[in-house]
This record gives C-alpha cells, sequence and structure tokens, in this order.
C-alpha cells in the first residue's frame, strides 16, 4: 500500500503563488496612487520567476499547438456560462441597452487586452505555480478561483462570478495550457456582465477602493 500523498508537494510553489495574489490585492488597495511606477514590479516579477522556473511557452500556455483542443474543452463552459449572464440580463431588464464593451470594437479590443494580461497573471503564473504545489489540479484550481475572486472584493456582483468563472478557468488551463481561449472567454463574459447587471450594482466593474468611491 503506497502512503498518501501529501496535500502540499511544493511549498514554495505555494508560498509564491499566495504572495503574488497579496502583492497585487496590495496593489489594488493601497499602492495604484502611491507612485507612477509601482505597476514595473509585476512585470519584473513575471519575468524573473518564468526564468527561475525555466518555463517555456508550453509551460505558459502561450502556444498553437494545443489551440484546437483547448478551445474545444472551453468551448462548452463558455457557452453555459454566456447563456446563463444573457439569461439573467433578461430578467433583469438588460434589453433596452446594448452590450457596448462587447459590440463597440476600440472598447472590445482594449478589453481583451486586459484580459491577456490578467490570464498571465492568473495562469501562466499563480496557477502553474499552484499545480506544482498541489497533488490534485483540482483543488488548485479551486485554490485559483478563490484568489482570483479575492482580489475583485468588494464588488457584491464579481466576487461570487469570478470565483465560479475564475475556478472554471484554472481547471481548463489545468486540462489543457493554452491561454488563448481563455482570454478570449474572459473578454466575452466580462462585456456581457457589464450589459447584464446594473451598473448601480458593479460600479462599473470597479475593485478595491474604487468600488466605494463610484458615483453615476
Amino acid at each position: 500500500m503506497q502512503p498518501p500523498r501529501p496535500l502540499i508537494s511544493s511549498l514554495p510553489d505555494f508560498l509564491e503563488a499566495m504572495a503574488f495574489s497579496t502583492v497585487i490585492l496590495l496593489y489594488i488597495w493601497r499602492c495604484q496612487t502611491a507612485g507612477l511606477y509601482t505597476w514595473l514590479v509585476f512585470p519584473i516579477w513575471l519575468l524573473t520567476s518564468f526564468v527561475l522556473h525555466r518555463d517555456t511557452p508550453k509551460t505558459l500556455g502561450w502556444r498553437a499547438d494545443n489551440l484546437k483542443a483547448a478551445t474545444r474543452l472551453a468551448a462548452p463552459v463558455f457557452l453555459v456560462f454566456i447563456a446563463a449572464i444573457v439569461l439573467a440580463g433578461i430578467a433583469l431588464g438588460a434589453l433596452h441597452r446594448l452590450p457596448a464593451h462587447l459590440i463597440e470594437p476600440r472598447r472590445f479590443v482594449g478589453y481583451f487586452a486586459f484580459c491577456l494580461l490578467q490570464q498571465v497573471a492568473l495562469q501562466s503564473l499563480t496557477m502553474n505555480r499552484l499545480l506544482r504545489a498541489f497533488s490534485n489540479p483540482n483543488l488548485a484550481a479551486l485554490v485559483g478561483g478563490l484568489l482570483f475572486a479575492a482580489l475583485h472584493w468588494p464588488n457584491r456582483v464579481l466576487v461570487p462570478l469570478t470565483l465560479i468563472g475564475g475556478t472554471a478557468m484554472c481547471w481548463l488551463f489545468s486540462r489543457q495550457r493554452n491561454i488563448l481561449p481563455l482570454v478570449l472567454g474572459q473578454a466575452i463574459l466580462g462585456a456581457l456582465v457589464f450589459w447584464a447587471f446594473p451598473i448601480a450594482w458593479h460600479h462599473a466593474m470597479r475593485v478595491g477602493p474604487g468600488y466605494y468611491s463610484f458615483h453615476l
């Protein structure tokens, strides 16, 4: 009989994932206005971590060889989420307005780029470390989803949605390491969330102190 595998098989990787998320949280709440170049900590951390861990485009999910398989796996998940948000929008009376962030190219491209940065941080670094840290990839995906949701506090719309969506996207990444379908799916979902829910609820999708300072 084999001994049970430890819950955390790599403590340094777990600590890095937690530390990286904590620094993002501190930036959102404390450091955004502290200085013009405080954001540089993130690309420096990412590049340094990728080099030290000897990551490759395949491990980071920056690849095309499995794009078809990754898209085939992700499509049903995102279609269910899209249908749920559209139905929520109909129920909440959103049909009188257009989903501007989805149909206006400038807005969608800008949001797509923002989602790309989020997925690099969430999947290429955080989830990669969690997959090394935990012997169970499903547990790693759940922890990744919890961290992603925590970064959207205190937005009462985004916190539950990012917990569900973030966990699902982390799970998809654990099955097929490719961030491209995840970026597109997140961009579509985010645009639909902005449309479906009243702006008085999601405060223009703001998180951190910006959620409280928002005024219609």
